[in-house]
C-alpha cells in the first residue's frame, strides 16, 4: 500500500506530548517505511523576549541558552534510542530560532509530507493564542499536521512493535 507521504517530522520541545508524538511517528514511519525527522529548535526568539523584557539579563541569556542546549541534545539522544529500539533510522537535528518559523523552512527545506505535534494546549487567553508554538505550526504548515494527544495506548502501541 503506498501512504500519501514518504517523510515524517516530530516536533519535539521537551514535553511529554512530543514524546507522544515522537513514539507515534515511529510507530507510524515504522509501518509505512516513511523516514522519519525529529527536530528540537532552542527557542532564541523567546530568550530575547526575555532580554528586552529585562527577566534575564544578557550573562543570564547565554547560560539558560546553554541549558536548553543541552536540553534539546538529551532530547535528540532519547529520540534517537527510541527509534534504534525499534529498528529505525531517524535524522534528527538541533536548530535554533523561532520554533514556528524553523519547523516551516525546515519543512519546505526536506519535503516533509506530514508534521507531527503534541498536543495544543487549551487557549485560556488571546496571548496564549498567539505564542503557542503548536498552534502556530498547526495553522501555517504547508503540509498535514497530525496532532498526537497523550494516550496511554500509545506506549501499548510501542511496546508492541
Amino acid at each position: 500500500m503506498k501512504v500519501p507521504y514518504s517523510r515524517i517530522l516530530v516536533y519535539l520541545d521537551g514535553s511529554e506530548g512530543s514524546i507522544n508524538a515522537l513514539m507515534y511517528s515511529i510507530i507510524l514511519a515504522k509501518s509505512t517505511g516513511a523516514e522519519l525527522h525529529a527536530v528540537y529548535v532552542v527557542n532564541t526568539k523567546a530568550l530575547g523576549d526575555l532580554v528586552r523584557s529585562h527577566i534575564f539579563v544578557d550573562q543570564e541569556k547565554a547560560e539558560y541558552q546553554e541549558d536548553l542546549r543541552k536540553d534539546a541534545a538529551r532530547h535528540i539522544r532519547h529520540a534517537e534510542k527510541l527509534a534504534s529500539s525499534k529498528d529505525l533510522d531517524i535524522v534528527t537535528a538541533v536548530i535554533e530560532g523561532s520554533p514556528h518559523h524553523v519547523i516551516l523552512d525546515y519543512i519546505k527545506m526536506h519535503g516533509i509530507d506530514v508534521l507531527a505535534i503534541g498536543p495544543v494546549n487549551a487557549i485560556r487567553s488571546r496571548r496564549d493564542e498567539l505564542t503557542s508554538e503548536n498552534d502556530r505550526m498547526l495553522r501555517t504548515a504547508p503540509c498535514p499536521v497530525l496532532v498526537v494527544r497523550e494516550s496511554d495506548d500509545i506506549w501499548e502501541e510501542f511496546g508492541e512493535v
